[in-house]
């Protein structure tokens, strides 16, 4: 650190030399001790080194978040009619791998699966939930998105993600909704209700399964995965994931598919209004699917 004084003297007479200076100025000039400098080198490096370390982890966790490998999981049963479309859509993205984990089904879904290369199929017993853990299971990626084979994911679904999950004291995200009448026909009068269940998503602190949950395969693992539970499987899960770290919705939408709520207007209406508040007041979830069979 070097300090500069300066000092006015006027203009100096013909008989006065750089001998004369006055001994006030020659005093004001002398040298600070590097002792001092040494102090407030110190000083500074003391308090700007917080600000320095800050911003080195918020540089690491972006990092690490951009080099995440993320792992799709898709629990099937008897989707002939989206798995196609649905492998499709994930084709255009660069994720690590996808994996479609078959339930049992009775119709071509496996076999639709099993002609898109790279695609990994695998078998485990019906359940989503048990579905989703065999996924996980076999992933390899850091981060794991699970996807319903009737939800398409936004253009810059990817970059959404690693943003969303640069925060190291993010545990899990999700996308928000947004339901489309993808019926053949016309359309019923009340399609515009299906938004209804999409402000739900918007705020929400706990996403459920149509959001598209992605999360750390380590921090999913810490919640013990996903309850093998009749019901309400992805409500529960976002409840654990809660206690570990910070839950945040992307600001992107994912398109769900309407077409069973425009075909059973009353279960949708159950469900979606119903089940989670049913839930959260220790109604068993064994209970829930009863009723959900039933309506369905």
């Amino acid at each position: 650190m070097r300090v500069v004084i300066r000092c006015r003297l006027g203009r100096a007479s013909s008989n006065r030399g750089a001998d004369s200076m006055p001994e006030k100025i020659v005093d004001a000039i002398t040298p600070i001790p590097h002792s001092s400098l040494d102090t407030c080198h110190a000083a500074e490096t003391a308090e700007s080194s917080p600000q320095r370390t800050e911003r080195n982890d918020v540089a690491s966790s972006r990092d690490t978040a951009q080099e995440m490998r993320i792992s799709v999981v898709v629990p099937v049963l008897n989707e002939e009619a989206r798995i196609g479309r649905c492998l499709r859509e994930l084709a255009r993205f660069p994720f690590h791998e996808v994996i479609v984990v078959d339930g049992g089904s009775s119709d071509a879904t496996r076999a639709l699966a099993a002609g898109y290369p790279g695609v990994q199929l695998l078998e485990a017993p019906a359940g989503r939930a048990t579905q989703m853990n065999e996924g996980a299971r076999r992933a390899t990626g850091e981060l794991l998105l699970f996807l319903h084979a009737d939800v398409s994911l936004p253009p810059d679904a990817v970059a959404q993600i690693r943003t969303v999950m640069t925060a190291s004291e993010t545990s899990a995200g999700a996308f928000r909704t947004w339901t489309v009448a993808d019926v053949e026909g016309r359309r019923p009068w009340w399609s515009p209700l299906l938004h209804l269940a999409d402000l739900r998503s918007r705020y929400s602190k706990l996403p459920y399964g149509d959001q598209a949950i992605f999360v750390r395969r380590s921090d999913f693992w810490k919640a013990g995965g996903y309850p093998e539970i009749p019901l309400m499987e992805d409500l529960e899960l976002s409840r654990r994931l809660s206690r570990i770290g910070t839950i945040r919705v992307a600001p992107a939408n994912v398109l769900v598919s309407g077409r069973r709520f425009i075909e059973r207007p009353c279960y949708f209406f159950l469900v979606v209004n119903s089940f989670p508040l049913l839930y959260r007041l220790k109604v068993p979830p064994r209970l829930l699917a009863r009723v959900y069979r039933a309506v369905r």
